[in-house]
């Protein structure tokens, strides 16, 4: 099967997507509200890792565990959530985006619970930074499409807007299967089109072409987000003979911003 690669100058266009959350929790030590300097330089992290720009709005919500009064720890939560406030405005984020700094007291365990109790109390002492992105924009490239057609050559590449990853990661979010339930679809009604199952990375050093998986520990992150995609089709009965997979790294990056390159496309050998 013979495979052809394409990458044409890119031209983004705006449509509305759903509102793309990221959540990032502070852990607390018991009746404390003060942030030690490691649990604070992971905030700075990850404040600094998110593009400034797509950034819509930020809610900060403070917890506590379910030992002591109620009313003092609505003021502990609150607290906690507002020494949060103070580290990412001191960080560069401006305060008028921060929405909401609230205190939400405690969180309640089930009476039946009682396995590891103390580590459940610890992942409730807690506050959940939770940024609103405004959505990426949709990529509008001549050769690129988001959706199978009735008429491809070889070479089109389909771009599949929602089967981007998180960071280290090759697994199927439920919004990418989705999506790949939808291609699955179409790539039923057209039966003779075959296609090469392309993944990429982003943010590795030059000399470095491919990325580690988290979960597998192994530099193969953009094979096995091909893998990933070729396995699900297969799931959903499209023929392994219409499909081969590949990963090519960092090697074909859009060059518009890092979320964009933790994708896969399939391109199309044979119509």
């Amino acid at each position: 099967m013979r495979i052809l690669r394409f990458l044409p100058i890119l031209f983004l266009s705006l449509f509305a997507n759903a509102q793309e959350e990221v959540v990032h929790s502070v852990y607390f030590d018991f009746d404390k509200s003060n942030l030690d300097e490691k649990q604070g330089e992971e905030l700075i992290k990850f404040v600094k890792a998110i593009d400034s720009t797509r950034i819509e709005s930020i809610q900060i919500f403070g917890y506590t565990d379910d030992v002591g009064k109620e009313a003092y720890n609505y003021k502990l939560s609150t607290k906690r959530a507002t020494v949060i406030q103070n580290k990412m405005i001191e960080s560069g984020i401006k305060n008028k985006i921060i929405v909401t700094i609230e205190g939400k007291g405690r969180i309640l365990i089930d009476d039946d619970i009682v396995e590891n109790l103390p580590e459940k109390r610890s992942k409730n002492r807690r506050v959940d930074v939770v940024m609103n992105l405004k959505p990426l924009p949709k990529i509008e490239i001549p050769g690129f499409y988001n959706s199978i057609q009735k008429k491809h050559i070889v070479g089109d590449h389909i771009y599949l807007d929602n089967i981007l990853f998180d960071r280290g990661s090759s697994k199927l979010t439920p919004k990418a299967k989705a999506e790949l339930d939808k291609i699955a679809k179409q790539l039923f009604k057209y039966k003779t089109l075959e296609f090469e199952i392309q993944g990429h990375v982003c943010c590795t050093p030059p000399y470095q072409k491919e990325a580690i998986d988290r979960d597998t520990r192994k530099r193969a992150l953009s094979t096995n987000r091909a893998e990933a995609v070729y396995k699900y089709l297969i799931f959903k009965k499209i023929a392994k003979t219409r499909m081969t997979f590949k990963g090519y790294g960092n090697t074909v990056p859009l060059g518009k911003g890092a979320e964009y390159d933790r994708r896969v496309e399939l391109v199309i050998s044979k119509v």
